[in-house]
């Protein structure tokens, strides 16, 4: 079947976040969104079907996760991805930054080191530092265009307070897909000094092509023990909404300690229409996956070009995976502070601030470009218009 990704869809006034909260969010209304990361597409037909059936029964009390749920997700990590988990392993949460604040809690005391590689995804050092946990930022290193590790930096950080390392894998916002020389050495570093993998996998299914997706913990038991691994269905079927993600854990005391935890939490309880959803997209949404990655990749080619050809001062750093497009934005004139102004109120386009990614994002913006390529092209003009006008004053 054949998928219309070029349709336009309004979200507007369906208490969607990206659009509804604009005026919220960044002060105006009328601005494109090309911010929070979901997409502008509808679900895979098979998901909305079975919700469908699912809200005509028109009884919604209290699920649990049936064993066919379990099945689907073991399949999918096996076939997609080429690693053979365990149903055992398989744990629970509505998002993965609950599952974060769960982790961090169990897994280290008040005052610990928590390292992340930033410019990182923004809510996981809020998190840390909400939950009492003292931030230490590994900054990953940008040359030609292309971000790596910057292992020297992590071991000069690493102390015995260091417990947890949050990896973003894919990373988001500077989609990169990190290889196994990258995860097998960051991975020997963190067992050589005990310190826990937190693998943020949840950009893991949306990888361009010429580049593959390694879970941190397939490359070895040793890693698998170590870790903890945390999907979702949510970026790759567009179905954030619906609260439901999995957390792999190995290891059978770590697993112990946080199903406890999410015990106690009260947080734990599933949804019925986010069970079903994930197991109809996992066992009947591939197809429509694949589309969406073609139709994602020609939206890139085509803002990479038009940058290029119409607004050079800006650099892209071309992602390898996710819907997630890092602007360099250093070479316009503005400074750092006026940048966000902008984008915002002259070229309206809202996208996310790269400052609030770590301090080394300033002079960045992150751009969503999961959306109709009419969108994008719209966004694009706003922007050359903009700095035209900014070159000539």
């Amino acid at each position: 079947m054949k998928h219309d990704f070029d349709q336009v869809i309004s979200r507007v006034n369906t208490a969607c976040e990206k659009w509804d909260d604009l005026q919220n969010r960044f002060g105006v209304s009328d601005a494109i969104p090309m911010w929070v990361a979901d997409m502008d597409f509808t679900s895979p037909p098979p998901v909305i079907e079975a919700l469908r059936q699912r809200v005509e029964h028109g009884i919604y009390g209290y699920t649990y996760r049936p064993d066919s749920y379990a099945e689907a997700i073991v399949d999918w990590v096996k076939r997609r991805h080429h690693w053979p988990i365990d149903r055992k392993w398989i744990a629970h949460s509505p998002g993965v930054l609950a599952a974060l604040s769960t982790i961090i809690l169990t897994c280290s005391q008040p005052g610990d080191k928590v390292i992340i590689q930033t410019p990182v995804y923004h809510p996981f050092s809020r998190t840390i530092k909400a939950l009492g946990r003292e931030v230490v930022n590994n900054p990953l290193h940008l040359e030609n265009g292309r971000y790596t590790m910057d292992f020297a930096d992590l071991e000069a950080k690493i102390d015995s307070t260091v417990k947890i390392l949050v990896l973003c894998n894919p990373h988001n916002p500077v989609g990169r897909v990190w290889t196994g020389e990258e995860l097998t050495r960051l991975g020997q570093i963190c067992i050589q000094n005990n310190i826990l993998v937190v693998s943020d996998e949840i950009h893991c299914d949306v990888v361009y092509k010429g580049h593959k997706h390694i879970p941190f913990a397939s490359i070895s038991e040793e890693f698998a023990d170590q870790s903890i691994t945390c999907i979702a269905p949510s970026k790759t079927f567009n179905l954030a909404g619906l609260q439901t993600s999995c957390i792999i854990i190995p290891n059978e005391n770590w697993r112990d300690r946080f199903n406890q935890s999410m015990n106690s939490l009260n947080i734990g309880s599933p949804n019925p229409f986010g069970i079903l959803a994930a197991e109809i997209a996992y066992r009947e949404g591939e197809e429509w996956l694949e589309q969406v990655i073609d139709y994602l990749q020609g939206n890139l080619d085509f803002l990479i070009r038009y940058f290029q050809e119409n607004i050079p001062q800006v650099k892209v750093i071309q992602p390898e995976s996710t819907y997630l497009v890092w602007l360099d934005c250093r070479g316009l004139s503005v400074t750092t502070d006026e940048l966000d102004k902008f984008m915002l109120n002259k070229a309206r386009v809202a996208m996310n601030e790269g400052f609030i990614f770590g301090e080394d994002g300033a002079g960045f913006m992150r751009m969503n470009i999961a959306c109709p390529r009419s969108i994008v092209a719209k966004s694009l003009r706003q922007i050359e218009d903009a700095v035209h006008f900014l070159c000539r004053a």
